[in-house]
């Protein structure tokens, strides 16, 4: 089954209308995490914040394995997809939670936005992949983007300790997407992130003492945002992310995150009432730009 997926997948960078839904549909939930986010964290520690959002998608995520009756990967493949799992679940996930703690939302996300940059470095390096110029110019047009959508919220980016937790964070999570796509040629993808999650959350276990009298202090609000977190930033938005990196290329599945942060002023613009300025505005519209040019003229023809 696994061999029929990777058979039917494009070649790497050509962009279909299945994985770009796919990938739209990601981008929609990872950024409305960040509101998730921020109210778990006013009930709960990063550690136990983080636990208890995979312990919910795990929990959801063993019913559907049992449902579709998901194999048990090759011992070797199990021991590849822990590793990832550590740096893309666990570490990613831990160091951006605990460096929101001292960091601004708005910060963060520019942090987190040299991860498609990293990640194109890494595929270019080590997975074969391969921009040219109008591509790395596209990246650093997004990039551009995000700083203005940063600096139209009236927040600046320092260096503080969060702030390098989550440089670090952005590092982890480019390693993960890069060094999965060659199991995601040989399994199936919905599979592979299936065991991704599950064991992402083992280490996370760690996080349980104490965890029993959090959740009981917690009020009902925190319990929906982490709920909320487990079923649909993680296992909706895992599931159809993975989909797309297995089709497409890292480097331009990676290219879209610069989407993210102009999702998520447009979220919390709906939802909590936060008007962007002109110039999140302007920022936002040369993010996007920058993704169409890598996504358009930004690879070399074949």
């Amino acid at each position: 089954m696994s061999r029929s997926v990777s058979s039917r997948a494009p070649q790497i960078g050509r962009l279909d209308a299945l994985s770009l839904g796919a990938i739209l549909v990601t981008l929609v939930f990872w950024a409305s995490a960040f509101a998730g986010i921020r109210a778990g964290l006013e009930a709960f520690t990063p550690g136990h914040l983080t636990l208890y959002r995979f312990l919910v998608a795990g929990a959801a995520l063993i019913v559907y394995a049992v449902v579709a009756r998901i194999p048990v990967p090759p011992a070797r493949d199990l021991g590849q997809i822990f590793v990832l799992s550590l740096a893309g679940i666990t570490l990613y996930h831990l160091l951006l939670n605990i460096g929101e703690l001292s960091v601004p939302a708005g910060t963060a996300s520019l942090i987190v936005a040299a991860g498609p940059v990293i990640t194109a470095l890494l595929a270019t390096r080590f997975a074969g992949e391969r921009l040219n110029t109008l591509g790395w110019l596209g990246t650093g047009i997004s990039l551009g983007g995000v700083a203005l959508i940063v600096l139209g919220r009236g927040e600046s980016v320092e260096f503080t300790r969060g702030a390098l937790l989550i440089l670090a964070a952005a590092f982890f999570t480019s390693l993960y997407f890069v060094f999965q796509r060659p199991l995601l040629r040989r399994m199936n993808p919905l599979h592979f992130t299936v065991w991704s999650l599950l064991l992402g959350t083992l280490p996370l276990l760690a996080f349980l003492p104490g965890f029993g009298a959090q959740l009981a202090a917690a009020p009902l609000p925190a319990h929906l945002a982490v709920i909320y977190l487990g079923l649909f930033p993680s296992v909706v938005g895992y599931l159809t992310w993975t989909f797309a990196l297995s089709r497409v290329g890292a480097s331009t599945t990676t290219s879209f995150l610069y989407v993210s942060p102009v999702l998520a002023i447009l979220i919390g613009w709906l939802w909590l009432g936060e008007v962007p300025g002109a110039v999140s505005l302007v920022g936002g519209l040369i993010a996007v730009a920058g993704v169409i040019l890598v996504n358009t003229r930004g690879r070399p023809a074949p």
